[in-house]
């Protein structure tokens, strides 16, 4: 006798589907509004490590650390073998204090042989003084002579041509005195050439001569001074930026190095009429496709609360034209 199989019962059908999805989709909705309310709770919260958003300015330019006129390059006026070298890297010089001299030798020979040769044109016109007095005195005797009756005619125009011959002498040798007295002042110019000295107050930056050389004008320059004059930003202001820009205008300097710790005031000068390209500009295809305009900027600390004496020629910076609490001026309409 067999068994018989006894099969599973089906499952029980829900009678209700849509209440068992409409409770599934009830359970999710909470689900995403409890996530939403802490997402909004966690930015609402203040967070002490976030920097605050930059301030709108007018403009933003790069720009670089410069000063009117740039740093003076100095060569030997003359060629020759250089003697001596009184600086460097690092002094501060003062005008007129001796940066290097050439050997002097060969300049003060021409000196010494223009001052004998002014000596001797000095001696030849005193000697013509004496031999023209000495005539004018023998011809006056003889004219009187003459027209006294006690000597010939002859005698005396013989003696007043002497007289004047020796004038003509003097003529000529004055002349000759003065040629040497130019050659004296030639001579002492061309021994100061050999001298190099400091045409203003300032700092030697570079030196690049060692006694011994063999140096000439052409040879390029030997020393490079920084002048002690006040620094200026030299800023590459954008195309879109130019009319906006006006001089008198307020801006912030600060390093382009990213910190923004370091601040200075300073104001606009002049804007360039010249557009160029922006040599400024990290980026290669910006470099070469941006037109910019030079403008210049003072700063606004002088005196012993100079802070801009730190810092360096051709120090790269960011200029910000304007402040969120000053707004900028517009250029006018027309």
């Amino acid at each position: 006798m067999k068994l018989p199989i006894i099969k599973p019962p089906a499952p029980f059908p829900s009678r209700h589907p849509q209440a068992l999805l409409l409770i599934r989709l009830g359970c999710l909705a909470m689900a995403m509004t409890f996530l939403l309310s802490a997402c909004s709770r966690s930015a609402d919260a203040p967070d002490k490590g976030t920097a605050k958003p930059p301030a709108a300015y007018a403009a933003v330019a790069r720009g670089k650390i410069d000063i009117e006129g740039g740093l003076l390059n100095l060569s030997m006026p003359r060629e020759g073998t250089l003697a001596t070298v009184a600086v460097h890297e690092g002094d501060h010089v003062k005008q007129g204090q001796l940066l290097a001299t050439l050997d002097t030798e060969p300049a003060t020979l021409a000196v010494e042989a223009a001052q004998t040769q002014l000596e001797q044109a000095q001696a030849q016109l005193k000697l013509l003084a004496v031999k023209q007095t000495a005539a004018k005195e023998r011809a006056r005797r003889l004219v009187a002579a003459a027209a006294a009756g006690a000597g010939d005619g002859q005698s005396a125009d013989d003696a007043r041509e002497i007289a004047a011959q020796l004038d003509a002498e003097q003529q000529g040798d004055q002349a000759a005195r003065d040629m040497a007295s130019q050659k004296l002042d030639e001579a002492r110019y061309e021994l100061k050439q050999r001298s190099l000295h400091a045409p203003f107050d300032g700092e030697v930056v570079h030196v690049l001569a060692q006694p011994g050389a063999s140096v000439s004008p052409s040879s390029g320059p030997l020393f490079t001074l920084l002048p002690q004059k006040p620094r200026i930003v030299r800023a590459e202001l954008n195309e879109s930026f130019v009319g906006v820009i006006q001089p008198g205008m307020h801006a912030e300097v600060v390093a382009d190095s990213g910190g923004d710790n370091t601040r200075w005031s300073a104001h606009v000068l002049r804007v360039g009429q010249v557009y160029g390209p922006a040599t400024l500009e990290n980026d290669p295809q910006i470099r070469a496709n941006a037109r910019t305009v030079e403008c210049v900027l003072a700063f606004d600390q002088t005196g012993s609360d100079d802070r801009t004496r730190d810092l360096r020629i051709g120090q790269r910076v960011i200029v910000r034209f304007g402040t969120a609490s000053t707004p900028a001026q517009t250029a006018p309409k027309d």
